[in-house]
């Protein structure tokens, strides 16, 4: 772990994150360092959840877009909840990582009530971009400059990033953070959820290759 705050600098990158303060913070799966950032270009108060020496190159990293209904109320709608407690479990067994929690990207960036008026449309029948475009709203609004601040503001360099989305990766190496391996980051696929997946796959590209075997709902 980090020993002393100082490890970490009050500097900001010019394009946008301001450090604000550091704090231990002991969970379920082990003890991180919380970082705290202000977005200075949208207003988002952000956190990064730091477990041991992170500066430098192949950090195993998750970029974890907030999902309140997944992540807080265990939704089975999605797989939010468990890609986010199996991304904090693979960064302390590894003994270094990094997990940014990205405040603003509720319902793939629209928000959480247009999320939940989606959810009613996909209810009946559409699928999550359906429903999305049917709102006037888009497939998918989420912004990860500031991902890529923070990360640069921690010290990394490059990362091992745990996504299955490569629009994340390519959104990375467009802000100046190195992809040296994109880790999968697999859950069991639910009855609720199997379409969703499925169309993550189909519509985004995401690289979800277990669902090959995953019987369809009943």
């Amino acid at each position: 772990m980090i020993d002393t705050d100082d490890a970490l600098h009050d500097t900001a990158r010019s394009s946008g994150v301001e450090h604000v303060a550091n704090v231990r913070l002991s969970t379920e799966h082990g003890d991180f360092l919380a970082v705290g950032y202000l977005d200075r270009i949208r207003g988002d108060e952000q956190m990064a959840l730091v477990y041991g020496d992170i500066e430098g190159d192949g950090v195993l990293t998750r970029l974890h877009s907030e999902c309140l209904t997944g992540d807080t109320f265990g939704s089975k709608h999605c797989e939010c909840g468990d890609q986010l407690s199996a991304a904090l479990r693979a960064i302390v067994s590894e003994g270094r990582g990094v997990l940014v929690y990205l405040q603003g990207h509720e319902g793939r960036g629209i928000g959480l009530l247009a999320k939940l008026r989606a959810m009613q449309l996909q209810a009946e029948g559409m699928d999550t971009v359906e429903a999305n475009l049917a709102l006037g709203l888009p497939a998918d609004a989420r912004d990860y400059r500031v991902a890529a601040d923070i990360l640069h503001d921690l010290g990394v360099r490059s990362v091992r990033l745990m996504s299955n989305n490569p629009l994340k990766s390519a959104a990375l190496l467009r802000h100046g953070i190195e992809i040296t391996e994109q880790v999968p980051l697999l859950t069991a696929p639910r009855e609720e959820n199997i379409f969703y997946l499925r169309t993550k796959r189909e519509r985004f590209g995401h690289h979800l290759p277990h669902l090959d075997t995953a019987a369809d709902p009943s």
